[in-house]
């Protein structure tokens, strides 16, 4: 009974500091449940100053602001519920986690820290399979920009040094097997993302270690299909009516 009544009392003194004043603006109080840090605190304080004049001349009254406040409270609800639901989905078991691991060599047991040059090109689908082919002859990233210059492509290039799991899942297997030079083309939303890897160093992770990375990966892949089966079993129990061009 005196180890529960410690624990009480040591979660009101949590819950006394989380909800303590550590800031006031124009007599406006910030408690420190919503600044974890320095920079928190200081980037809260700016917005409230912005808020307060914004309230001063009456932009909470304004229809558009009042439109963009309402949608910003449904994302919000609507996020909540999500995350409700996905909370009874459990943690991640520990054979999840090993199988995962297993499966995904190029992010654990042969983990790389990739240096890379690289081209965000813009370009039409129909253009990279043509980019694929200038890219397969070429020595060097310069002579692709040459070449998207020729077509006046818009692009832009960048320097980069990143782990493994930084970089899009779908590149890896790609990345993995290529040595110091050499080029490959991946399509991407806007175009084409031309890579040439200029190092790449083993920097492996044992179960042990990426064991927390993959806990959080699953449980945010397991509030996604929980999401969307929700939300699929909402939409065929609701009544949803289209008007207008929208009938179509």
């Amino acid at each position: 009974m005196s180890a529960l009544a410690l624990a009480g009392c040591e979660r009101a003194a949590a819950d006394r500091a989380a909800t303590r004043p550590i800031a006031k603006v124009n007599g406006i109080e910030i408690s420190a449940q919503r600044a974890p840090g320095v920079q928190a605190l200081e980037k809260i304080i700016d917005r409230e100053l912005l808020v307060q004049m914004a309230l001063r001349e009456g932009l909470d009254r304004d229809p558009r602001v009042l439109e963009s406040m309402d949608d910003a409270r449904r994302q919000v609800l609507a996020q909540a519920w999500v995350e409700r639901r996905a909370a009874g989905a459990g943690k991640a078991s520990h054979d999840e986690v090993r199988t995962f691991y297993a499966d995904n060599p190029a992010l654990f047991a042969e983990r790389r820290v990739y240096r890379l040059r690289e081209l965000a090109v813009s370009a039409p689908a129909e253009m990279i399979d043509v980019l694929r082919s200038q890219a397969a002859g070429a020595t060097d990233l310069e002579q692709v920009a040459v070449w998207l210059k020729s077509r006046n492509a818009q692009f832009s290039a960048t320097g980069t040094t990143q782990p493994a799991e930084q970089l899009p899942l779908s590149h890896l297997p790609r990345l993995a097997r290529m040595k110091a030079g050499d080029i490959a083309v991946f399509a991407t939303p806007l175009g084409a993302s031309v890579i040439q890897l200029v190092q790449a160093d083993d920097a492996p992770m044992s179960e042990r270690q990426a064991a927390p990375v993959i806990e959080q990966f699953l449980a945010g892949r397991r509030r996604l299909e929980v999401a969307a089966a929700e939300i699929k079993r909402l939409r065929e129990a609701a009544r949803i009516e289209y008007v207008g061009e929208f009938k179509r």
